[in-house]
């Protein structure tokens, strides 16, 4: 897959994980669309290629449906930031911001979700009341990990 084509390898992604692939005729647009913007950001630069993707890679260890709905949702959120800082008078900056602002609001509550993972990274476990506080919750926690496990081999 070249450069050029991972963005809009990831709307795809993004749309079929939201239900919204139905319509060829809005992906066919925003082809379009997203060709201009490729051209506004002179994407054909050569560095573009330095370091690899910076979405598509991330989205091969999330696998289950609801897993992606909350990366994805995070990607959405980085690019309608991007798209803040551009010409929003061309109209395809603004279908594209229109079609990514759709997509976020069908996923409510996975920036929660991903605020709540950042959150647990930034919990300083050397701390003596942090440790304190997550023994008190380790049967709580050892309890929804049995009921998890219990459940996935029900499935099998």
């Amino acid at each position: 897959m070249t450069c050029q084509t991972y963005s809009f390898f990831v709307l795809s992604v993004v749309m079929i994980c939201f239900g919204r692939f139905g319509n060829s005729l809005i992906l066919a647009q925003l082809q379009n669309d997203i060709d201009q913007l490729k051209a506004d950001f002179n994407s054909s630069n050569s560095d573009v290629a330095d370091g690899g993707p910076i979405f598509t890679e991330k989205l091969i260890n999330w696998t289950e449906r609801n897993e992606k709905r909350i990366i994805l949702s995070q990607i959405v959120s980085m690019y309608l930031e991007m798209l803040e800082n551009t010409d929003k008078s061309k109209a395809h900056v603004r279908h594209i911001s229109e079609e990514l602002y759709t997509l976020k609001n069908s996923l409510p509550d996975g920036l929660k979700k991903m605020k709540d993972l950042m959150d647990l990274a930034k919990l300083q476990m050397s701390d003596l009341k942090i440790q304190r506080k997550a023994v008190n919750e380790l049967f709580s926690v050892l309890q929804k990990l049995m009921e998890t496990s219990t459940s996935l081999k029900r499935k099998r």
